[in-house]
């Protein structure tokens, strides 16, 4: 395997051991050139004006994944440390559930206005400034907390999570863009997954530690904010070390592009490129409405359950605060399980719509089972149900992020995800208000209720998406309606050999 900057001696003797993807996985279809000569049938990828295109993968690309997933952690972890410890904020800074509850909702409040700014700087500016600016303002943002470690520092601690909100904006979106650019076909799919895993992870931790290092102290104020500090304090100075990683590690793309269908889009003048009209384009495909639309209910239950864990569990389970946390790692970390499996199953089988309604439909059930079962008066009831509503809820958005590609390609997977995230925030958001409105006045049993009434409705638009994967198609040498057949110049290669153009009005 060939990593960037490498010298040409070791790349030709990389090839020659077949480590090419071109070599091993060639298609025979190329962006509008004919081939010279390259690859079986006498195909090869050619770039913009006429010059061959090798496909290759980069060892570099396991560190940039390693490095995003981790500063990813970090800031989901930012998001879910307060909600998980509610009843401790709430006495530690005299404030009311609803103002506490606010500090991981800002998180979602953020996401809306700024994803298409941030989309637009993403494929504007590229890769590595959005990454520095995601590690970056998280660092800023847990530094900002340190200095909130006080009572009455409640605008404080609310513009510290605020900045870390805004980091969110440029993590977000990266899990599938960091796949295609850097990942090959065969893999695509599950590098994304533990992209996305990172996320999952900092959750699962956000819900486990917390609870271990800020105990419940009402009767000794010191003691709560001395275990505050600890934790905000960890957090910046690990924050910091992952922004400079992320200065080292990130690069722009590899230096040569992993698969045909990233091939094809590098090929493209950057001038026939327009951000208005890549939206335009989104907007108007109706599959990517129907999973935009369904994507966000299913992430927006997930938000809402997670914002609500603590108090759900401590209305049927009093002084249970760490088992709380406890559950919610078991709910986590059983869909980092689902996500791994999932990604490896769409790599292997590539069957996204199937799997994406499946997994939807195993939700719902998860999360009927859940809500009866919650306050049945066993603890290790609610562990079982959670870990599996957790194991397919979770296991669920690496899918989305990766059909929504599929079926938008060749759209910027950047702006494809931001989307779906910005719809997982309007949902995260009504649901969490509207869910803690029906868990207060009412049950929680209600607030559940009401989140699987949406989740059988997002079923039915699930299952009304058509399924067509238009990147799949193109590395599989499968013509669509993205992707025309443009006969080359030699007739004698016209049976064996086609060029292919990308048809677009960007």
């Amino acid at each position: 395997m060939v990593e960037d900057g490498s010298e040409e001696e070791e790349g030709e003797a990389e090839g020659e051991r077949g480590e090419m993807l071109g070599a091993s996985q060639h298609n025979g279809f190329l962006p509008g050139k004919e081939a010279e000569n390259g690859g079986p049938g006498g195909c090869a990828a050619v770039g913009a004006g006429g010059v061959q295109v090798e496909t290759r993968l980069s060892r570099r690309r396991l560190a940039v994944l390693a490095v995003f997933s981790c500063y990813s952690l970090v800031n989901a972890f930012q998001w879910i440390q307060y909600s998980i410890l509610s009843n401790v904020f709430v006495h530690f800074y005299g404030v009311s559930f609803t103002e506490i509850d606010w500090l991981s909702m800002v998180y979602m409040v953020a996401y809306v206005p700024l994803i298409l700014p941030a989309t637009w700087l993403l494929d504007a500016r590229g890769l590595r400034l959005t990454a520095l600016l995601g590690s970056g303002l998280n660092a800023l943002g847990a530094w900002l907390k340190c200095a909130s470690v006080a009572p009455g520092r409640y605008a404080l601690t609310m513009a510290a999570q605020a900045v870390c909100s805004v980091a969110q904006v440029f993590i977000l979106g990266l899990p599938s863009r960091i796949a295609s650019v850097w990942f090959g076909p065969a893999e695509v799919s599950t590098a994304c997954s533990v992209a996305v895993l990172g996320n999952q992870l900092g959750t699962a931790i956000g819900f486990l530690l917390p609870p271990v290092l800020v105990p419940n102290t009402p009767d000794d104020v010191d003691l709560m904010a001395h275990n505050i500090s600890i934790m905000f304090y960890g957090t910046a100075i690990v924050s910091t070390l992952l922004f400079f990683l992320t200065g080292v590690v990130f690069e722009e793309k590899p230096k040569y592009p992993p698969s045909h269908s990233q091939a094809l889009l590098q090929a493209m003048p950057p001038e026939d490129y327009s951000y208005k009209q890549s939206i335009i384009n989104l907007v108007k495909n109706v599959p990517f409405v129907l999973l935009l639309i369904s994507y966000g209910i299913m992430t927006g239950t997930f938000y809402s359950v997670s914002t609500l864990l603590n108090q759900m569990i401590v209305t049927h389970y009093v002084g249970e605060e760490v088992n709380a946390g406890r559950i919610g790692l078991t709910l986590v970390v059983a869909g980092m399980v689902g996500s791994i499996i999932c990604g490896l199953w769409l790599d292997y089988t590539k069957t996204y719509k199937q799997t994406t309604l499946i997994v939807y439909i195993l939700s719902f059930i998860g999360m009927v089972v859940f809500t009866f079962t919650l306050d049945l008066g066993y603890l290790i009831v609610v562990f079982v149900t959670g870990g599996v509503l957790g194991f397919f809820m979770t296991g669920y958005l690496p899918l989305g992020f990766e059909f929504a590609v599929e079926i938008t390609y060749p759209e910027s997977e950047g702006t494809s995800s931001g989307l779906l995230n910005a719809s997982a925030q309007i949902f995260g958001i009504v649901f969490t208000l509207v869910q803690g409105k029906l868990t207060t006045d009412y049950s929680p049993r209600a607030g559940n209720l009401f989140l699987c009434a949406w989740l059988f409705v997002g079923i039915i638009l699930t299952a009304l998406i058509k399924s067509d994967l238009r990147r799949h198609n193109v590395n599989s040498g499968i013509m669509n309606m993205d992707v025309k057949a443009v006969p080359v110049d030699n007739p004698a290669e016209r049976e064996t050999c086609t060029a292919l153009k990308i048809q677009s009005d960007l």
